[in-house]
């Protein structure tokens, strides 16, 4: 008796065992998740995008004429030092004439013979009038003769003096129209002469020096070898590589929140961040195409450094560079890490950490950034709430910080 008995407590005490494992296995655990307080600090709000360094004044040397640019000796490279209207950056050599076809070159001799007839006529006219000229001047010296005599009457002498007169003025216009045919004949022999010889040109005297226009260092070779360009081509550009600013094309939606003299921070160009400060924001914007092919209305944003130049000396022109700029800032804002947030329909909620269980909590945020979210009610500063909240994670659902082990 005694034997079943110690059997019957052995098995409900068995029995009792594997309904506690059974029970405590089953039994819901708290789930570990990250926690973080609701705090009050300092908060700012800044407009983020990819800018470049350039040099504040770039001058660009331009081709005056349709001509040749010569390689120089010695040759400039990008950086040398030029000095305001003394060193040589390009030399141009006058295009040469260009050929005509056969049509052409039979009509300029037409024309040239043309010309050779005019001239001829514009001589033998000249060589007439001389001839009037001499007659009316004989006829002038009589007329005076016997006009001192009483033998003429002062009509016919006025008669007489108005033939020389008009025959010495035909006489200097037919001059000045032998001199027109003579240099329209020239004028298209010119254009009947072929392209001269280049080694004719070789000579400096024939060319165009260009000359850098301002002191400093050449920043960009827009024509590096010998080539024909046509007038107004870019040949060089000059800048002073000490005086440069940041420059940023902003989307309009964010341009709009910028005001000069906002503060700006500058990194992502390979060393230590940099101070800098907003100093003009354009007040027209324009179109620019994405990589993505997305059309974005921007605005051209210019930053100055406020840190000393010995920082930020080995930025040069046209270097990339990430710019932050801030559009807003409290020193005492209530905030909320961005990874408890999420959505509620239409409201921000997240989950409240309150004895040791998760609760659903609507919250109105204010300003935000990549980091925090201004709180504007529905929490407390001490407040601890979940991040990045899985599926796991519910309404009345026990959790606890995976910090504490």
């Amino acid at each position: 008796m005694r034997t079943n008995w110690m059997k019957r407590i052995g098995g409900v005490a068995a029995f009792g065992l594997i309904a506690a494992a059974a029970v405590w296995f089953a039994w819901p655990r708290p789930i570990p998740v990250d926690l973080a307080t609701v705090a009050k600090g300092s908060m700012e709000v800044t407009v983020d995008d990819e800018a470049k360094t350039q040099v504040r004044h770039v001058y660009t040397v331009s081709a005056p004429i349709a001509g040749k640019v010569l390689r120089i000796s010695p040759p400039h490279h990008v950086g040398d030092e030029v000095a305001k209207d003394q060193t040589v950056v390009a030399v141009m050599q006058p295009a040469t004439p260009s050929f005509h076809d056969v049509r052409t070159h039979e009509e300029l001799l037409a024309a040239l013979g043309a010309a050779e007839a005019a001239v001829t006529f514009a001589e033998a006219e000249v060589k007439r009038l001389e001839a009037a000229l001499g007659y009316s001047r004989t006829e002038l010296d009589r007329a005076e003769k016997l006009a001192k005599s009483g033998a003429m009457s002062q009509g016919d002498l006025d008669k007489a003096r108005f033939e020389a007169d008009t025959n010495e003025a035909a006489l200097a216009s037919a001059k000045a129209q032998v001199e027109v045919r003579r240099n329209e004949q020239a004028m298209i022999q010119a254009r009947l002469g072929q392209p001269a010889d280049n080694t004719a040109q070789s000579d400096p005297a024939c060319c165009i020096q260009l000359r850098a226009p301002v002191s400093g260092r050449i920043l960009k070779i827009v024509q590096e070898s010998e080539g024909m360009v046509q007038p107004g081509a870019p040949l060089v550009e000059i800048g002073d590589p000490h005086d440069v600013q940041v420059v940023a094309d902003l989307l309009s939606t964010y341009a709009v929140q910028i005001r000069p003299g906002a503060a700006a921070r500058i990194d992502g160009w390979g060393g230590a961040a940099l101070q800098g400060k907003v100093t003009r924001v354009d007040p027209a914007g324009f179109l620019k195409v994405s990589a993505l092919g997305i059309e974005e209305q921007r605005v051209h944003t210019e930053i100055d450094f406020v840190d000393p130049p010995e920082k930020w000396s080995q930025l040069g022109h046209e270097y990339r560079v990430i710019v932050h700029v801030t559009s807003w800032r409290d020193d005492n804002v209530l905030a909320v890490p961005v990874a408890a947030l999420f959505r509620k329909g239409d409201d921000w909620a997240v989950y409240l950490a309150k004895d040791g269980r998760a609760r659903t909590t609507v919250v109105k945020i204010g300003h935000r950034n990549s980091r925090v979210a201004e709180v504007e009610s529905g929490l407390s500063e001490g407040d601890r709430v979940v991040l990045h909240p899985s599926d796991r994670v519910g309404e009345g659902v026990a959790v606890r910080d995976r910090s504490v082990q």
